[in-house]
């Protein structure tokens, strides 16, 4: 068993074991100060703090308010490399101006990828037009385990809605399609990148998450393989592939994993012969009222800021 630390481990070194996990609980006693989260999925603070900054300039430079931001990809699905990018994404509101233009504005804001961070953002309504139609992307975010950024009195009703309106239906077939995509393109050659088993797993579980009537798929990889593998043989095979796909770049490569293979293979039959069960319709009102509230909101507090800022200054 990997005797680390535990708060110097990957979140795929917890992924299985009881006895880790045992060990984590008994480290965040000792750690009090420190969420669990943080124990997962560690964060260099240095690199914390530049993203933290680097929200804020957006915030400067746009004139908007960050309300939500999280890290997506590999480090928020817990298997990243060394070399892993970290993709940060966020969820903004422009003050009350910006929404009573008679052309629409651009509704996204993307930095140029600088070093090792990726950070881009989708305005609010944007962000709730994409949770009407239950989009699975968007629910991930929502479920990340690294938040850089939250404002928790919007987020906390915006987190419910987008429980309300979430579609099976649409989310298991954006994660099958996912899977028989990735598999396509990138496992049918016997030389394979590690990080691609893993771009077809992790779909497929989430898939399997569904077909079981769990609603929603978390976010992270270990909590997918925890509640729907029970074959040890598998699980072992692919500890091993996680072990290996975490020590080394991201552009490794590697001969097929026949097991491994082989499951991916069955379990997408499986995914395009079962699929859930039909649904109602998804509850997405009040998101209109939201939008409203939220934008006057932060308007008014900006508003506020603005000129208690020119009075202290004159």
């Amino acid at each position: 068993m990997n005797k680390q630390p535990i708060d110097t481990a990957h979140d795929a070194d917890l992924r299985f074991s009881m006895l880790a996990m045992q060990r984590a609980a008994q480290r965040a006693h000792e750690l009090a100060a420190q969420t669990m989260s943080s124990l997962a999925h560690p964060i260099d603070p240095t690199v914390r703090a530049d993203i933290t900054a680097r929200l804020s300039a957006i915030e400067i430079e746009h004139g908007v308010r960050v309300l939500f931001a999280c890290e997506s990809g590999s480090r928020g699905w817990g298997f990243a490399s060394p070399d892993s990018d970290y993709d940060v994404r966020f969820i903004y509101v422009h003050a009350l101006p910006w929404y009573l233009q008679v052309h629409a504005q651009r509704d996204v804001i993307e930095l140029p990828i600088s070093g090792e961070l990726d950070i881009n953002g989708w305005e609010l309504r944007k962000a709730l037009q994409l949770l009407k139609a239950s989009n699975p992307t968007l629910l991930e975010w929502l479920r990340s385990p690294i938040v850089y950024r939250e404002e928790a009195e919007v987020m906390m009703p915006f987190r419910a809605m987008a429980e309300r309106g979430f579609s099976t239906v649409r989310g298991y077939h954006h994660y099958v399609s996912m899977a028989k995509k990735n598999l396509r393109e990138h496992l049918l050659g016997e030389v394979v990148r590690y990080k691609k088993y893993l771009y077809v797993l992790r779909p497929l579980l989430a898939a399997r998450w569904i077909r079981a009537g769990r609603g929603a798929p978390p976010m992270r990889f270990a909590d997918l393989a925890r509640a729907t593998l029970d074959d040890p043989l598998l699980i072992d095979e692919i500890n091993r592939l996680l072990d290996v796909k975490m020590q080394a770049g991201e552009a490794a490569t590697s001969p097929r994993w026949p097991a491994i293979h082989d499951f991916l293979v069955r379990e997408l039959e499986a995914a395009h012969a079962q699929g859930p069960v039909a649904e109602g319709r998804p509850d997405v009102s009040g998101l209109d009222d939201f939008l409203l509230h939220t934008v006057l909101r932060f308007d008014a507090a900006d508003a506020a800021r603005l000129h208690t800022s020119t009075f202290t200054s004159t």
